[in-house]
């Protein structure tokens, strides 16, 4: 609790430090720059479609396509990347094998990129969502119930798969239980000790990931299904600082909230109870909610994006994984 002992007006006037721009901008408590986020991009072969109905201003880009992209990003101070792959549908299997396939989409995307952009952070998502027929993050078992533990193997294949091919930065987003100390000790074993775990560790089971899903291609597979078995369920505090701080001790460098907006409450918490850096998801669904607004002119447009922003590191993110991220580094550029 903080105690303010004040003499009251007029010896107390808010406004003092609010007077004009200087003043604010060097008492103000939160800054942004853009090292402190994180583009995501969807990567796709060259075949199929880039649009993204349900993300305006988002396509899915090829391999080609990126590599031109990156480097308009180059100038931009945006030091980290993440990719998420749309699976051609023919590749996708009850076992997910394509996942730690050493020549899948991610892969060949991660060594141009590695190659051509060596300081560039590329952050791998680590689910098999993309991967699976039915469109789950996990494996199934003979019942269609989740299998946890086989789960946790093929994701620890996968996370040293993109090890080999030049990941710095592996995330896991699946939310199975024991996967990070699985990956950790996997990525050890076969010596990648400095390769960083990214956990996804306060993930809500949300409905404002609709827009992601389509363009991952995962949304018919999962159907009417849902994944509230392992997902967070959004009415609780507690578990999801419980699961975060279970992620951190069992090897994860950085721990992510998502979404991010919404759960802000969240972010607050686990920026007070750990010392590990704090990431947070402004999801596709929010994403779209804010694109998809009418403005009257681009400037409420832009000043909506920044607040937005502003506020999820208020709330004590350190990283900001947000599609809104390009535009934010050009404006503050």
């Amino acid at each position: 609790m903080i105690y303010f002992n004040s003499r009251g007006f007029p010896f107390h006037r808010g406004r003092r430090l609010r007077i004009n721009s200087s003043l604010r901008e060097m008492v103000s408590e939160t800054n942004l720059s853009p090292s402190d986020l994180v583009m995501p991009y969807f990567i796709r072969e060259d075949n199929d479609n880039p649009n993204i109905e349900m993300m305006p201003g988002i396509k899915r880009h090829t391999e080609t396509e990126l590599m031109e992209e990156l480097e308009s990003l180059k100038d931009l101070g945006i030091k980290a990347i993440s990719i998420f792959p749309k699976v051609n549908k023919k590749k996708k299997s009850n076992d997910a094998k394509e996942a730690f396939n050493e020549n899948n989409l991610v892969c060949k995307v991660l060594r141009k990129i590695t190659k051509k952009f060596p300081e560039l952070i590329v952050i791998c998502d680590v689910a098999l969502d993309a991967y699976t027929l039915n469109g789950h993050d996990g494996l199934t078992d003979s019942t269609e119930k989740i299998d946890n533990d086989s789960t946790i193997e093929v994701l620890s294949k996968m996370s040293v798969n993109f090890a080999e091919n030049g990941c710095r930065v592996v995330a896991p987003s699946d939310m199975m239980d024991g996967r990070i100390r699985s990956i950790r000790e996997r990525l050890e074993s076969r010596k990648f000790p400095d390769v960083c775990i990214l956990s996804y560790s306060s993930k809500f089971c949300s409905n404002f990931y609709s827009p992601f899903r389509d363009a991952l291609g995962s949304k018919n597979n999962l159907g009417s299904s849902d994944k509230k078995t392992y997902q967070i369920d959004f009415r609780n505090s507690n578990e999801a600082l419980k699961e975060s701080l279970e992620d951190i001790n069992e090897g994860a460098d950085i721990v992510m909230v998502k979404p991010a907006g919404y759960y802000l409450d969240i972010v607050k918490e686990l920026k007070t109870h750990s010392l590990v850096p704090i990431s947070a998801y402004q999801v596709s669904g929010e994403y779209a909610m804010i694109k998809k607004l009418q403005y009257d002119s681009i400037n409420v447009y832009k000043d909506t994006v920044i607040e937005s922003i502003y506020c999820i590191k208020r709330a004590g993110a350190d990283i900001v994984f947000s599609y809104f991220s390009k535009e934010v580094a050009e404006w503050l550029r």
